[in-house]
This record gives structure tokens, C-alpha cells and sequence, in this order.
């Protein structure tokens, strides 16, 4: 560089080597930026996984497919080490489950009433048993009022009953003790657990055959992001039971012998349950009944479950309680429509309302979903008997 007359003066050789410095300059700054980068989509990649997001709208920021794409992109996390009462829990329900069903020349099917009282559609029962005896048995739990019954398939059929209070884990326990009573009767291989409004949609055979010749369990169980979902888990679940593990369903199941004495001999996660899914706990109204089950068998079964139950309920109402049908409301049409449904459908509780659709599927055939109905009020009676022979009949 020169100084000359006028001011200063450049040279070719100074402007090359001018530009060469910040050309090095800039080469060495750019690596930084990209280490910074890299370090950032890092640290949020990691806090994503540690902490997924909790609505739904995060999931979307990067990923069109939603959480699951980004948990993917990276690698699993490590099992943690099980518990004491974990290890001895899970060695005795392999066990269990792994042993061969009671070979019995005369398979039964347990169906387990759970009612207040009397049973307003006796009646349709003792029609839908006629004919079939030997093959089924009764077993009542009336938790508020002693029944009166007419039917000789339901004379002595209670059992020791305790009160039930709805949402409360006294519901998990009466069916547990209708399970322990009927699992008594080793001919019994499937358990079918119904309310007091419950009535069947095909005939004795058709039932029959449906669940005696099942590979799996009839218990529903899925995943709900909303607030009657997963917003009713507790931390103090853990570390038996995670989050991410938890599920909702409809109580009324029907189950294997070998499922039967698995929920009868579980004590570890009916504890947690009974401690901490309850009306207020923590904040949250969570209800064992509707939990406890689909959870259970999620976690430890999963591939032994249907995920739907064979007992239909209309909850297009969105209320609190299902749809009732009354006396009106009985037609054929009615009834040859809920017994001709093939899908399954779960609703999240979320303000997105997803629905989950699910083929009925029984022993790798596309059936239709539904053996039982609810929640049939007591004047529907008279239409429901008229009509029985005429839509319950095989499809």
C-alpha cells in the first residue's frame, strides 16, 4: 500500500491479499456457525425425546406425521430394571398364561351379572338359555338389593355380593369376585361380564361359538391423548406403570380361563390402581373400571386381547352415559344394524375428536364386532321378546 497525493492507494497485490484475509476470516467463522447449528436441533431433539410434547399441535413443528415420526429418528431408550414385585408378578401371569387351558369335555360359558338388584330382562335371558343347558352358567352379583328371580337358570345364582359405588374401585372388585366364583367350576373357559341393561343381539349358539372357539380375550383397550384418557394418569403409577403405557375401555369384557385367573391373582397392579385411579386423586377424576383392565393387558398381554369389546354402547350423544334405548325405540331395523357393524370405534377425548377405526377380527377373519347390547331400559322388554327370534338369528 502507497500513500499518494490525494489520498490513499491500493494496489492489485494489497486488494488480493485484502480479500484473501477475509476469505480466511470467513472460512474459519463458518464451521462455528454450523457446530451451533448442529449443537441446537441436538438439544432439541434430545429434550423432545426426554419430554415429549404433550398437544398435539408441537408434534407438527417438524414433522407432518406427527411425535411418532420424530421418536423414531432416534434410538431406543434403556429398559429400566424391573422392581422385586415387578420380576415376581410377570414370572407368575408367564406362567400362567403360558399353561394349557383345563381340557373339558363340557366347555362352559360364565355369564356374570352385575346388577343392583332383580334383572329386568330375566325374561330374554331365560329365552336366550333355553334349550342349551350344560353349556353356560349364571352367576349374579347384586350389589344394592336382593333379587327376586323366576327363571330356574338364575334361582341361587348370587354370589356373596359387597355395595358398588360408580368410578370407585369397589366396581373392579365386584368383578373380580364374580371371576373367583365362577373360576371355581373348571368347566367354565370364558368369562362374560354384564350390566343389569345388557341383552343379547344373536342366539345361544351363535355366541356360543364365537367365544368358546376365540384365540383371544374380547377386552377393550386403547389410547386416548385426552382428558378421559391419558390426562387421568398419575406419576405416583410409577415405575410400575408408565405413561406411556396407559389405557382406557369399556369395563365389560369377555375373557379366557387363563386372563380370568390372571386378574384374580394380580395384587401388584390392582394395588396401584386402587391407590391412585380414583375420583379426585391428584387433581384428576380417573376411574379404575375404566382403566385397570385395558392397562393390565396392554402391558403385560397384548397380543392376547381383541381391543374392542363384543358389548355394543352408542356414545354419539356425548354425554356422560351412553345412549338408552326405550321401548320406542326397538325396531328390527335397529337391532339387525348394531349386529351387522364389523368396525370398531374408539373416539379420543381431545378437541381433536380422532377417530379410531378397527376391523372386528376373530381368528383372522372379519366378523362382526357386537354379541351383546347396552344400555336397554326396562319398558323396551315386550318388544325386545317379540322380536328375539327374528334378529338374533345367525348371520
Amino acid at each position: 500500500m502507497k500513500i499518494v497525493p490525494g489520498g490513499w492507494h491500493i494496489s492489485m497485490k494489497d486488494m488480493h491479499n485484502l480479500h484473501a484475509s477475509r476469505y480466511h476470516r470467513a472460512h474459519q467463522r463458518k464451521p462455528t456457525w454450523i457446530l451451533v447449528l448442529v449443537s441446537l436441533v441436538s438439544m432439541f431433539l434430545i429434550c423432545a425425546y426426554i419430554y415429549p410434547p404433550r398437544s398435539y399441535s408441537a408434534c407438527y413443528v417438524f414433522s407432518s406425521t406427527g411425535c411418532e415420526a420424530i421418536s423414531n429418528w432416534l434410538p431406543p431408550a434403556p429398559k429400566r430394571e424391573l422392581t422385586d414385585d415387578e420380576i415376581a408378578a410377570r414370572v407368575v401371569i408367564r406362567e400362567i398364561l403360558n399353561t394349557p387351558s383345563i381340557d373339558s369335555e363340557n366347555s362352559k360359558i360364565a355369564f356374570m351379572f352385575l346388577t343392583p338388584g332383580s334383572l329386568p330382562f330375566e325374561k330374554l335371558w331365560h329365552k336366550f338359555f333355553q334349550g342349551h343347558e350344560g353349556k353356560f352358567s349364571v352367576y349374579v352379583h347384586a350389589s344394592k338389593d336382593k333379587p327376586v328371580f323366576t327363571s330356574r337358570y338364575f334361582v341361587n345364582s348370587e354370589i356373596r355380593s359387597e355395595q358398588v359405588v360408580w368410578g370407585k374401585i369397589s366396581m373392579v372388585d365386584a368383578e373380580r369376585r364374580l371371576l373367583a366364583n365362577a373360576l371355581k367350576d373348571t368347566d367354565n373357559q370364558h368369562f362374560v361380564l354384564l350390566s343389569d341393561s345388557c341383552i343379547p343381539l344373536h342366539d345361544f349358539e351363535y355366541v356360543y361359538s364365537y367365544l368358546i372357539n376365540s384365540n383371544i380375550s374380547f377386552i377393550d383397550s386403547f389410547d386416548d391423548p385426552g382428558p378421559h384418557g391419558i390426562d387421568r394418569y398419575t406419576e405416583h403409577m410409577l415405575p410400575e406403570i408408565e405413561k406411556k403405557h396407559f389405557r382406557k375401555g369399556s369395563q365389560w369384557f369377555t375373557m379366557k380361563r387363563q386372563h380370568a385367573i390372571v386378574v384374580t391373582a394380580d395384587s401388584l397392579y390392582y394395588n396401584i390402581f386402587r391407590d391412585y385411579c380414583k375420583p379426585g386423586f391428584d387433581g384428576r377424576n380417573c376411574y379404575s373400571d375404566e382403566h385397570y383392565l385395558p392397562t393390565f393387558f396392554y402391558m403385560l398381554d397384548p397380543g392376547g386381547i381383541s381391543n374392542w369389546s363384543v358389548t355394543h354402547v352408542d356414545w354419539s350423544e356425548r354425554k356422560w352415559h351412553p345412549k338408552s334405548y326405550e321401548a320406542q325405540d326397538i325396531t328390527y331395523e335397529l337391532l339387525k344394524n348394531i349386529t351387522s357393524i364389523d368396525v370398531s370405534v374408539h373416539e379420543t377425548s381431545d378437541e381433536r375428536r380422532v377417530q379410531q377405526l378397527r376391523a372386528c377380527i376373530w381368528n383372522g377373519m372379519q366378523r362382526p364386532c357386537y354379541l351383546f347390547g347396552r344400555k336397554f331400559m326396562p319398558e323396551a322388554l315386550d318388544n325386545l321378546m317379540d322380536l328375539f327370534s327374528n334378529y338374533t338369528s345367525s348371520v
